[in-house]
């Protein structure tokens, strides 16, 4: 006798669906906040540039819980906490520096986060709507790579800072619109 076993609830399709459309709504938000104030290191761009790795945290934090409740892997979203969080302190103290050494701070977390945004969607493949996060988690970390270039050239700016944003913003939505939807009898 054959038995069919759902190795991951059907909730936590469902928790990731509402949270990827969030950190999209959320990234074309700060995004055009941020790309309004690029021009200069001022006290609103500064404080953008803290708040986006702490919802990056606060985000991690709803997905550990979801995915633990459910039975899923969690490891790599440790690490991710881990990650932002160090770069919000990172970045805070950067603002200080200038534009430069928010740029140097900000690659680092988009290439060490990158990758472990690619081994987080590879784990979960099989809850469908993953290639979307192994793709940003890829560009994630040639675009860090390019912010910390960035950083040592004349004119460095924040602006790529929204662009990097509303590209992985449009990952989680492509992710959310792949991910299964909530069984009939849930909705």
């Amino acid at each position: 006798m054959d038995t069919l076993v759902n190795p991951t609830p059907t909730s936590t399709p469902l928790a990731l669906r509402k949270l990827y459309f969030l950190r999209f709504g959320f990234a074309v938000a700060w995004a055009a906040l941020l790309f309004a104030s690029a021009g200069t290191l001022g006290p609103l761009s500064a404080t953008l540039l803290v708040i986006y790795p702490v919802f990056d945290v606060a985000c991690a934090v709803v997905d550990i819980r979801s995915t633990r409740a459910n039975g899923g892997p969690v490891r790599g979203l440790y690490v991710n906490v881990a990650l932002s969080t160090l770069t919000a302190v990172g970045l805070a103290a950067a603002a200080a520096s200038g534009i430069p050494a928010v740029l140097r701070v900000w690659g680092v977390w988009a290439v060490t986060a990158g990758i472990v945004q690619l081994v987080v969607g590879a784990v979960r493949r099989r809850l469908g709507g993953q290639w979307a996060m192994i793709a940003s988690g890829s560009l994630s970390t040639l675009a860090g790579a390019s912010f910390f270039a960035q950083a040592g050239k004349d004119g460095a700016s924040l602006g790529n800072l929204a662009g990097y944003a509303v590209l992985g913003g449009i990952f989680f939505l492509a992710s959310a619109l792949r991910l299964p939807r909530a069984p009939a009898a849930s909705r």
